[in-house]
């Protein structure tokens, strides 16, 4: 093991204690209690947390359809839910990124922050009252269902060659970032997840950004957006009843362990097989709603027309040459990003 991979792993335990002593001094015998009511909670959130550290989708993106198809949790409930468990897996994988010095795109950290924000506040007041629940299900599927694709044709046809950083940065492309930002904000503020995948879809599919770079970036751009949809719902809105509380004391001391651990194991991992996991985790995701959610016509039609928009987008980004690697010999290297401190070499 590497000097780097031991302090990795001190470090994400050390959090991961931290965060336990909280819960057990916060939810005491009813924390306790709740892992064995809500042990399917649980169960769910030891993959959700890999996943939402380990990738651009986020432990909400487990959360949200396993709770809606399997364990016929109302939509709003689910999405409560995947604001409070983000807050501390997200937060801690983010804390661990941050600490560890894994390489990030800072600068769609601040253009897309804020606008990511702004579209989750209007998503909770204006938009989420007159969604009705089988669309609100299934919007998240067929907004990624269009990444999927584009994936599997970028990766047949540009090989490694990938981008170490968005290559221009000028007024379009804060424009992009801000306007992928407000999207995403937007459908965070429908199912709980959205702005990570968003904003991915943006910098790999159209900046070129290799997604070990994206990926941490997109988990601490969620972060942001999940520290303020927690709050919003919790204080503003107040709709974080007991019962939704309960599922989250059962996950807190899963995510805090498996959120920093998938955010490492992300970092030794080659981006091809970061994008053939996202793949993998999308089809399943498209798969189950068919199979799972009664779709009336009208929501079928709908269903189908964003797929057709979100899919048309992502193939113009996908061929988009304007980013693409100039250098494209030194780029060959494969997953040159990061090899460094991947090595051990970082300190």
């Amino acid at each position: 093991m590497s000097a780097f991979q031991k302090r990795a792993w001190r470090f994400n335990l050390l959090l991961a204690a931290v965060v336990w002593a909280g819960w057990l001094l916060f939810g005491g015998q009813f924390a306790l209690h709740s892992i064995v009511k809500n042990w399917q909670v649980a169960l769910t959130m030891i993959f959700g947390s890999l996943v939402g550290g380990g990738t651009s989708e986020g432990g909400g993106a487990v959360a949200f359809p396993v709770f809606t198809k399997v364990l016929h949790i109302p939509a709003a409930e689910a999405r409560v839910f995947a604001f409070a468990i983000q807050s501390i897996g997200m937060t801690a994988a983010s804390i661990s990124i941050l600490y560890l010095k894994i390489p990030i795109e800072k600068r769609v950290l601040a253009w897309a922050g804020g606008a990511g924000i702004l579209g989750l506040l209007l998503s909770t007041f204006f938009i989420v009252p007159h969604v009705p629940a089988p669309l609100v299900k299934i919007s998240f599927t067929v907004m990624v269902s269009s990444l999927a694709v584009a994936l599997l044709v970028m990766n047949r046809r540009e090989g490694n060659y990938r981008n170490l950083l968005c290559p221009v940065w000028g007024a379009r492309e804060k424009l992009l970032i801000v306007a992928a930002g407000l999207i995403g904000g937007l459908m965070s503020g429908l199912v709980g997840c959205g702005e990570n995948i968003v904003t991915f879809m943006v910098m790999v599919l159209l900046f070129r950004v290799s997604e070990k770079v994206v990926t941490p970036t997109t988990v601490i751009l969620m972060t942001m957006v999940t520290l303020v949809g927690f709050a919003l719902h919790a204080f503003v809105v107040k709709d974080f009843p007991p019962k939704v509380e309960g599922y989250w004391l059962a996950a807190v001391p899963i995510v805090c362990v498996g959120a920093p651990l998938g955010a490492l194991i992300c970092s030794m991992l080659t981006r091809r097989t970061i994008a053939n996991i996202l793949i993998g985790l999308i089809t399943m995701e498209f798969v189950s709603t068919i199979v799972l959610i009664p779709m009336s016509c009208a929501v079928a039609l709908t269903a189908g027309g964003t797929l057709v928009i979100s899919g048309l987008l992502n193939w113009w980004m996908s061929r988009v040459q304007l980013y693409r690697p100039k250098d494209e010999p030194k780029q060959r290297t494969k997953d040159q990003v990061g090899s460094a401190w991947a090595s051990g070499s970082a300190s």
